[in-house]
């Protein structure tokens, strides 16, 4: 199916059609895994669209097409992970330029933009992006970069994209946003300005924490060839098995984002009511900060939830944690199961303790990744887990 046929197309149907075709060898319906380092050539320069497999595959070109056809974009450039394609973005800057981004955002990227990137002379700075005079104030004349999450992580707080972006082009630095919470089910960033966005296709993309991956989409030629000379020169690349399981995900993304929205929006109100429970962050909340903008913004309020106990002590969120059944004590999000996290520990160790707790982000915190199960069961799990404290 044609590019601009397809963009005619939902949400759904591009998530199973985009970037795939009946293979013209076989006729198989489903994307080949192509398991190949090298091409043939007829003659020297001469090949058939791929010369070496860190280059292109024909699985990652087919993943690349669907994604970027769900992030409404030309171009997806797919790497090893989405640690990987953050640090591909943050590499095409130059020692002296200045990148301003979320102060509520993966420990991941923290720790590259200040361990790895900070000695290189790049700088960095955190701030709370659902103030917009705070994020205008922290520009500099040398910002090149603006690293926007939303919903953030851990805490879920919803920022103004639109408004974002356009501080960010009018300071003549580019928009980056961090797409994995969402999905492009339920927010498409380049729709309202960005330049980039980026998914840690680990997350709801592949859905079934089997395979881990990463993606940057855009629309602009000239990050797609900067990408691509950093994939071709540094080969950050995803294994072809890899793209098969993530596209494999994609077909059903539609549908298991609107499980994980009904099931997170049921334990949040669940929760928000629950006496022991001091305070739940979930943009579907009417109670939420930022829910009217997530009304606006997106299609749906995700599968992230984040919330304190009213008895806010470590020991009793040791023990919350440590006793549920459905609910899987782990890293990661966005699988078909439900996770529970500790980001103090886990996702955000590597943030210094002052500065998470600056954020927002307290050592008692609890995040939870709602799965697809029967509702009821991670409800009755919660409640029989909270019973003990």
């Amino acid at each position: 199916m044609k590019s601009d046929e397809l963009g005619k197309l939902g949400l759904g149907t591009r998530a199973v059609h985009a970037g795939q075709a009946p293979d013209p060898t076989t006729g198989a319906v489903m994307t080949p895994i192509y398991q190949t380092s090298t091409y043939a050539q007829s003659a020297p320069g001469v090949h058939q669209g791929h010369e070496y497999a860190r280059v292109t595959n024909p699985t990652r070109t087919a993943l690349e097409e669907n994604l970027a056809a769900l992030e409404s974009a030309k171009y997806g450039i797919c790497f090893s992970s989405g640690v990987a394609a953050t640090d591909a973005v943050v590499r095409c800057l130059r020692p002296g330029d200045h990148i301003l981004a979320s102060n509520d955002l993966y420990g991941g990227t923290y720790r590259l933009m200040r361990q790895v990137f900070g000695p290189f002379g790049i700088e960095s700075d955190f701030v709370d992006m659902s103030n917009l005079s705070v994020v205008k104030a922290a520009i500099k004349p040398n910002t090149k970069l603006i690293w926007i999450e939303t919903p953030t992580n851990p805490l879920v707080r919803v920022v103004d994209l639109k408004a974002l972006c356009d501080i960010a082009h009018a300071a003549g630095a580019v928009a980056a946003v961090d797409n994995t919470f969402a999905s492009p089910i339920l927010q498409r960033p380049l729709e309202w300005g960005a330049d980039l966005v980026v998914h840690s296709t680990t997350k709801y993309l592949g859905g079934h924490s089997d395979v881990i991956g990463g993606v940057v989409c855009t629309n602009s030629t000239d990050w797609d060839d900067k990408l691509r000379f950093l994939i071709k020169s540094s080969g950050a690349v995803p294994g072809p098995m890899d793209c098969f399981l993530t596209l494999r995900g994609t077909k059903t993304l539609q549908i298991r984002m609107q499980r994980h929205c009904s099931n997170a929006q049921a334990v949040a109100e669940y929760l928000e009511t629950h006496p022991k429970i001091g305070q739940v962050f979930y943009p579907g909340l009417p109670s939420f900060a930022g829910h009217e903008l997530a009304k606006r913004q997106m299609d749906g309020f995700g599968g992230m939830v984040s919330f304190l106990l009213k008895n806010d002590n470590i020991q009793d969120a040791t023990t919350v944690m440590s006793s549920t059944k459905v609910f899987t004590l782990a890293e990661s999000l966005g699988g078909v199961e439900s996770l529970m996290n500790h980001p103090a520990t886990m996702t955000h160790a590597s943030i210094p303790a002052e500065e998470r707790k600056a954020a927002g982000l307290t050592d008692t915190l609890i995040r939870l990744s709602v799965g697809i199960e029967d509702v009821e069961d991670l409800i009755a799990d919660l409640d029989q887990a909270l019973a003990l404290v």
